[in-house]
């Protein structure tokens, strides 16, 4: 016998698809360059408000989607690799994954915020640091890439591995929020996640895009030298003695 139950709630499935959408506009911009760098800085910077909002509802969203509930220590893991783990959400191993994944694009996008293009882009934070900084932060931005596509094509690989050889789909709870489990888990459906911790999230989220916009730089005044061009003068006669 199996039971439909709660799993994903809907701020955790926006969150998943919105990221999903900003990580491929900032592949797609950065690869393009030229005036998209413009979109791949908004981009940027909208990952950090969504990632920040994640970080919050981890700690007071819904069940499942609290890091208390499904990241656990390497005894957990052991017991999930010897097949000893009974669960829904995130298994043991790909908590580990979700990390992974959250800590890179967030380092990403921060590094993006002071980085530059030699051309006519630069992250709102260039001018806090030096040129030879924000060159060194560039190129590990540019490797960094390299290491989420990495990552992402892990992630792909444990989604088909788990449709295919496990029989255990995991993209229609990410869909329609629920899932099909036995009846033995019916008491595993997701609780908690209140209005007011919603708002709470969305408002650190938003927050974090403004902080990450560049407001936080002093900017110094401009002052505008006005130089005038005083009426030359005749040179005083010498007096006589």
């Amino acid at each position: 016998m199996t039971v439909r139950i709660k799993l994903w709630d809907l701020p955790t499935r926006v969150f998943h698809w919105l990221l999903l959408a900003l990580v491929t506009a900032s592949f797609i911009t950065g690869w393009t360059g030229g005036n998209a760098m413009e979109w791949h800085g908004r981009a940027g910077i909208t990952i950090i408000g969504l990632l920040s909002f994640r970080l919050a509802w981890g700690l007071i969203g819904s069940t499942h989607a609290r890091f208390s509930r499904f990241v656990r220590g390497p005894a957990a893991i052991a017991g999930y690799l010897r097949g000893g783990w009974i669960g829904v959400g995130h298994n043991p191993l790909g908590a580990l994954s979700v990390l992974a994944m959250l800590a890179l694009l967030l380092c990403q996008a921060l590094g993006g915020l002071f980085a530059n293009d030699d051309i006519a882009y630069n992250g709102p934070y260039f001018n806090a640091i030096s040129k030879n900084l924000s060159d060194w932060i560039t190129g590990w931005h540019k490797r960094g890439a390299w290491l989420i596509l990495g990552v992402i094509g892990l992630h792909l690989a444990a989604i088909l591995y788990y449709t295919h050889v496990r029989k255990e789909t995991l993209i229609q709870p990410m869909l329609t929020g629920t899932k099909e489990v036995p009846e033995t888990l019916a008491g595993e459906s997701a609780r908690g996640g209140s209005a007011l911790a919603l708002v709470v999230a969305l408002v650190l989220g938003f927050a974090a895009c403004w902080a990450a916009s560049g407001v936080l730089l002093e900017k110094a005044p401009v002052v505008q030298t006005i130089q005038t061009t005083a009426p030359a003068t005749k040179p005083a006669a010498n007096a006589g003695w």
